[in-house]
């Protein structure tokens, strides 16, 4: 059967239960299409084509009832989410040949409905990067156009999905990096309440940020995959005890009566005309599906960049010593010291984002800028807090872009690390709070996607994607696709 790639979570189930296409079908033809488009966009960093046909087959061999609604589909995971026996780098040098020895809850959980992992993808090192361009190994492409980046970190996981070579994919957002990258490729991408999916197997950056989501082609497909991945873990210490509900319930509900809230700090002058304008047009289409729309404030979002970049450095400079070249990962060849093993492996192991950051968040912790920096960051994101929750007291979710502007072009910003951080102004103050986020297909500017970004109240995912689900359904966006998902 032709164009497998093309079909959603859905149809693809569809096609398994009644026996029209195998899992081990589907799997080849996934492949396929990975190695067509793969050296255009540059998505992976590990395909897994042996085993991956291995598990097909065994799904086969089980058969695929119509509840199991993901078994026997392929899958792609970002390359810091641990994967047994396969090659998990977190897009960095030091860890040029780890391979793990257990699975993340994520994946042992995906493992537990039949999806198929058919590889790791590629991401900016060790999380730290809003573009893709600072992984170790390569540059993936943005899949509208390769001339522009795809986002970060999570660069892989949305490109892959935009382009055909995976229906779906996991990614991690410590601060954007799944709404970013793919607002970016014009897909949806959740960032679900912090707790609500297990980090453990996940490589931390910042482990009171980090959360694992799903990235997809529709609002839909994005609620089976995060139903299968949530629940509450015992290996996970900040992992919630909370009923997982079926998310889809109420896609198709609508929004009469719905309260939404528009910050105007969202719409600021830093945010490119174009992007404005498809937001407003989002606002529009809102009030016309029977909800409201009014202009709130949050007006200690904008120190929300630099609460982040103290916050998250501090806990990555804690969780990184761990990289160290003497027990797994890259060891540099000549030492004179257990000291110069130290210095030199990790010198030479981690890449300039890393150091930066590193060296950033040691200084904020350090005697005497403690106070100065880390504590009062800390008391300013309760401050961010605090305004969600009076404006969630009023409104149902918020809305507002996703990123400031589309995508720009490969090595415009490389060397500019204040403006790559002011790129994540909007998506930052939601992992602060720890809130659920979520981007959706808002339209184009100069012919490149712009995202819009839901973000809703602690747990109220089912809710944000019953408004995406209407929006995605009042306009076409979701259905255009890029000319290399339609002509490759």
């Amino acid at each position: 059967m032709s164009e497998l790639y093309k079909k959603s979570l859905s149809e693809l189930h569809s096609l398994l239960v009644k026996k029209k296409v195998s899992s081990e079908e589907l799997t080849k033809d996934t492949f396929k299409r990975i190695k067509e488009v793969e050296p255009v966009v540059e998505a992976f960093l590990t395909v897994d084509e042996s085993n991956a046909l291995k598990r097909a087959k065994e799904v086969d061999a089980e058969g695929i009832a119509k509840k199991e609604v993901l078994k026997g589909l392929p899958i792609a995971l970002k390359d810091n989410i641990i994967t047994k026996d396969l090659l998990t780098t977190a897009g960095s040098k030091i860890l040029f040949n780890f391979k793990p020895i257990y699975n993340a809850t994520v994946v042992e959980k995906l493992n537990q409905v039949g999806v198929v992992n058919v590889g790791k993808l590629n991401m900016d090192e060790f999380a730290m990067g809003s573009s893709g361009e600072h992984s170790a190994f390569k540059t993936t492409k943005n899949a509208w156009d390769q001339t522009k980046v795809a986002g970060g970190s999570s660069a892989g996981s949305a490109v892959a999905v935009a382009a055909g070579e995976v229906p779906m994919s996991l990614g991690s957002d410590t601060g954007g990096s799944i709404r970013q990258p793919a607002a970016f490729n014009g897909i949806v991408g959740m960032k679900p309440t912090y707790g609500r999916v297990s980090r453990f197997g996940l490589i931390a950056f910042a482990s009171s940020l980090d959360q694992i989501g799903a990235l997809t082609r529709n609002v839909k497909d994005n609620a089976l995959v995060l139903k299968a991945i949530c629940g509450h873990d015992m290996q996970d210490a900040t992992s919630a005890k909370r009923a997982v509900p079926d998310f889809t319930v109420g896609l198709n509900q609508g929004i009469k009566g719905m309260r939404i809230a528009l910050p105007k700090e969202y719409l600021d002058e830093g945010i490119q005309q174009g992007v404005r304008e498809q937001i407003l047009k989002a606002a529009e289409t809102f009030k016309k599906l029977g909800a409201s729309v009014e202009e709130v404030s949050l007006p200690y979002s904008k120190y929300g960049v630099a609460v982040y970049y103290i916050v998250s450095s501090s806990e990555a400079s804690s969780n990184l010593q761990r990289f160290d070249g003497i027990r797994y990962g890259y060891l540099a060849k000549e030492f004179q010291s257990l000291e110069d093993v130290y210095v030199k492996s990790r010198s030479e192991g981690f890449g300039e984002e890393v150091k930066r950051r590193i060296m950033l968040g040691t200084f904020s912790l350090s005697a005497g800028f403690y106070d100065a920096y880390f504590k009062k960051a800390g008391q300013v994101r309760t401050m961010i807090i605090e305004d969600f929750k009076k404006v969630f007291a009023d409104y149902d979710v918020i809305i507002g872009p996703t990123m400031p502007t589309v995508a720009y072009g490969i090595g415009e910003n490389i060397d500019d690390p204040i403006t790559m951080y002011m790129g994540d102004l909007l998506t930052i103050p939601v992992n602060l709070a720890g809130l659920p986020g979520m981007n959706v297909p808002a339209g184009f500017s100069n012919g490149l996607p712009v995202g819009l970004q839901i973000i809703g109240n602690y747990w109220e995912e089912q809710k944000m994607y019953q408004v995406a689900a209407a929006f995605e359904e009042a306009t076409n966006f979701a259905a255009r696709k890029p000319a290399i998902f339609e002509g490759g």
